[in-house]
């Protein structure tokens, strides 16, 4: 039966009669493996690992007086992850002088410790990352980035003329931020900043930086984001050149100067970044303009507007008074009394055609009506004619028509009266 430790089963130790599993894949909960086993197998799958060259940077290094073995921290250069590495002091002296910082290439055995879980390496070589090899790796870098279009002009997007709040990544407690935010206040007492404090220089670089310009790139009132350092050496320099962090450059929405103040080595950040400044205090004077200048401008403006105005207000002056000396405006009533004879005269012809038309038609109305009343049956009767009709209406044309006793109907001009043939006879 299984031991109990607080009231839980644990497993039986391993014994004759029970059989570990074989592989990770065979373990379960009935039967797991103990820890030092896993252990062992971590370790043997790791010395199975062949020798190999690690490159990054020193981040930490440790090496007592009288010991044979120096300890140093391997981090890598673009990310957040690092290594412990051992070194013989004798392999770390044929390197020469070596400090925090360094980028290094080693060769090493990585190794397992199995009582504390740890990995590590076991250096047998190290080597400084020469200044010819890391430039040739940015102009590598460059050449990608701009197959990728990064550094296209077209993309580069014009900075505001007056930013309501500036975005700042600087050093912590560095000139370049004096010499930004001084210089830029001295040219616009009233603008507004956004300062994030980062490394500006080491390990951490990068990711603050990048942190910093995500998080200004955010920022609803940041209308410029700065990125600021008061120069340095090529090493110094080299995280501004990291694909990581010109890739968080070319993805920020709001525009970014690059500021790094290096004249003889440029980074990568100035190829990508929509505006390149010599120095922070060349940045200074492109991100707000200048007050006095402005208001220069202004006076100038409104200086010439004035003039403008007043010459265009005299010369039209000048025409008003040409147009009232002429013959024409001596008497302003001429011209409307033409106006007015014109229009009395339409409007009489108007009334007189009017008048004809009228006449004419009314005299064609009563020869119509003449005619209409010659034609007409009731001007017939009135002559001394009579209508003799049947009783049934039928008018009668014959006398062969009429039967004997047959009462007929008679209508002269002014009436009708009945008739019997035999009496009318």
């Amino acid at each position: 039966m299984a031991p109990k430790v607080g009231g839980v089963s644990q497993p039986a130790p391993e014994g004759p009669g029970r059989r570990l599993p074989a592989t990770a894949r065979e373990t379960s909960a009935e039967r797991p493996w103990p820890v030092r086993t896993l252990s062992m197998k971590i370790a043997d799958y790791v010395d199975r690992m062949s020798p190999l060259w690690v490159e990054g940077q020193i981040v930490q290094l440790n090496r007592r007086p009288g010991m044979g073995t120096a300890f140093l921290t391997l981090r890598d250069t673009d990310v957040d992850m690092s290594l412990s590495v051992a070194v013989p002091v004798p392999a770390l002296d044929a390197m020469g002088p070596v400090d925090q910082g360094a980028r290094v290439v080693v060769h090493a055995k990585p190794t397992f410790w199995t009582r504390r879980g740890t990995l590590q390496l076991e250096a047998r070589q190290l080597r400084h990352v020469g200044v010819g090899e890391l430039l040739a790796r940015l102009e590598h870098l460059k050449q990608l980035l701009r197959s990728e279009g990064l550094f296209d002009a077209d993309r580069k997007r014009a900075l505001p003329f007056l930013p309501r709040r500036v975005g700042l990544v600087v050093g912590r407690a560095t000139a370049a931020e004096r010499d930004v935010v001084t210089n830029a206040r001295r040219r616009w007492p009233a603008v507004s900043f956004e300062v994030r404090q980062v490394a500006v220089q080491g390990t951490d670089t990068v990711p603050q930086v990048s942190a910093a310009l995500a998080e200004l790139d955010t920022h609803p009132e940041v209308d410029v984001i700065v990125v600021a350092r008061g120069g340095g050496s090529f090493e110094d320099l080299l995280p501004f050149s990291n694909e990581a962090l010109v890739r968080a450059v070319a993805d920020c929405r709001t525009p970014v100067v690059s500021a790094i103040g290096h004249e003889s080595d440029t980074p990568l950040l100035d190829f990508v970044a929509d505006l390149r400044a010599s120095t922070p205090t060349h940045a200074a004077s492109r991100i707000v303009p200048d007050r006095a200048d402005e208001l220069a401008g202004l006076a100038t403006v409104t200086r010439r507007g004035r003039t403008a105005l007043g010459r265009r207000v005299a010369a039209e002056r000048e025409r008003l008074a040409a147009l009232l000396s002429r013959p024409v405006m001596t008497d302003r009533g001429a011209v409307v009394a033409a106006y007015r004879a014109e229009v009395t005269g339409a409007r009489d012809r108007g009334r007189d055609g009017l008048r004809a038309r009228l006449e004419r038609e009314r005299d064609r109305v009563g020869h119509l009506a003449r005619h209409l009343r010659a034609v007409s049956p009731q001007h017939t009767l009135e002559r001394g004619y009579a209508v003799v009709r049947h009783a049934a209406g039928g008018i009668v044309r014959d006398v062969a028509e009429v039967e004997p006793e047959e009462l007929l109907r008679v209508t002269v001009a002014r009436g009708d009266f009945a008739v019997h043939p035999v009496t009318g006879r």
